[in-house]
């Protein structure tokens, strides 16, 4: 019998067979477990940017129409077991150690076998399918891709509908270095007669999701074509815009930063649209509006204190970078913008940092422990701005600026998300403390 720490570092363990994209093991894996998937009704949720906060827009209209909703995500934010929710709420301690408990025999067995070891993420989705077929009963399972798609774990399901949500530059030493070869293997989750629903705004990628689904006779629902989404208004917290799509035409409030916070929304409607029309789920407009409102996603433009601007956001690749500058003018045009930001060295640090540097005042560049992590030289040595700044002690340095901020002033954390996880927990007992005094 394993305690709940014992079953995490086992599970953490498989991190040193790395990431091995293919299907076979999963497949054995699932086998043995009795192939647990096919009892699920599923979403898949793939792309670039943009699928935890789709993810969470789904789940949160879904659950205000009386549905049970199950969520497989990554990476988690604060704790293991985020990655895999029901209702928002993560799995038990004592749940997760028994999946562990059921997966584990058979993960070693097959060490030694023609399939060999399966790896972190292998386990972890095997984990996943057990826990909503057989643990718990959920009506819908909304499964986020890990990596790309088409040789992604995950993608061993037959969804009810498949969700491309963006293309960009990222992963791009196993996905390839060309926006068409990344769209293929995102296209890769479009199966057979099965709706897909893109935001993907490049020609060349389209082009790509287009063929696939052609090619497997799905439909293609594209955002900017098919339905529009067009902002009306910024609220103080939050977006209001204006859905228009041959079923309806609404207006819908978010409470999430952001113009890709609104075309995430949007491809949650017309996944709900679709759920309703083909699949005889009963949404109403208005578990629509409440859910969509109701929706938070950690460290997406997340406000971590009432009475200062302190945002923390996990723009961790270019298009995420560009959509946190887009925020950035938009919102903070006529503040003074100070950013800490925090990556790891595989990224594409260059044109994320001199992204940065247009919409910002201040920038320090830090470290934190982690593998992979680019070092505090490599960051500074990446930028040309003029008030940049080697952070070596980033609790220090946020102690020091939170003391110090103005009204006018917004401090804005940023890049890796396990950065942000350290971060975050860090912070808000800080913050509590300014806040009483």
């Amino acid at each position: 019998m394993l305690n709940y720490e014992q079953a995490v570092a086992w599970i953490h363990s498989r991190l040193r067979l790395g990431i091995k994209p293919g299907l076979m093991r999963m497949n054995h894996l699932l086998d043995e477990l009795g192939n647990p998937h096919q009892k699920l009704k599923t979403v898949h949720i793939g792309g670039t940017n943009g699928k935890g906060s789709t993810v969470t827009y789904l789940r949160n209209v879904l659950q205000e129409a009386g549905y049970t909703v199950g969520t497989f995500t990554s990476p988690y934010f604060e704790r293991f077991n985020e990655r895999i929710s029901m209702n928002g709420d993560p799995v038990s301690d004592e749940d997760l150690t028994r999946l562990v408990e059921k997966v584990k025999p058979i993960a070693e067995t097959m060490e030694q076998s023609e399939w060999g070891a399966p790896s972190e993420f292998e386990v972890i989705t095997a984990m996943s399918f057990y826990y909503f077929a057989e643990l718990k009963s959920v009506d819908l399972v909304l499964y986020e891709v890990g990596l790309g798609g088409r040789l992604d774990s995950t993608n061993v399901i037959t969804p009810m509908i498949s969700v491309i949500t963006s293309i960009g530059m990222d992963h791009m030493q196993f996905l390839g270095n060309r926006l068409e070869d990344i769209a293929f293997e995102k296209a890769g989750i479009i199966k057979p007669n099965t709706s897909v629903i893109s935001g993907v705004h490049q020609l060349e990628a389209k082009k790509v999701i287009e063929e696939t689904a052609f090619e497997r006779e799905s439909d293609v629902f594209q955002l900017g074509q098919d339905f529009t989404a067009e902002r009306l208004s910024l609220l103080e917290k939050g977006e209001r815009f204006e859905y228009r799509s041959p079923i309806q035409h609404e207006v819908f409030e978010l409470s999430m930063l952001g113009t890709h916070q609104i075309n995430n929304a949007a491809l949650a409607i017309k996944v709900v649209e679709l759920l309703v029309k083909n699949h005889e789920m009963k949404i109403e407009p208005e578990h629509i509006k409440t859910g969509l409102k109701k929706a938070s996603w950690p460290g997406r433009m997340e406000a971590l204190s009432a009475t200062r601007e302190i945002y923390i956001d996990g723009a961790h690749n270019p298009e995420g970078v560009d959509a946190l500058v887009k925020t950035i003018k938009e919102r903070f045009l006529h503040k003074k913008v100070t950013v800490l930001f925090s990556a790891l060295h595989d990224k594409e640090l260059r044109p994320m940092i001199s992204r940065l540097e247009e919409a910002v005042d201040d920038i320090g560049f830090t470290t934190f422990d982690f593998p992979r992590v680019a070092s505090v030289e490599e960051l500074y040595e990446a930028s040309t701005h003029p008030n940049k700044a080697e952070v070596h002690d980033w609790k220090k340095y946020l102690e020091e600026k939170i003391a110090i901020m103005k009204e006018d002033e917004v401090l804005l954390i940023t890049g890796s998300l396990y950065f942000l996880s350290e971060v975050k927990p860090y912070l808000l007992p800080l913050l509590e403390n300014y806040r009483k005094k």
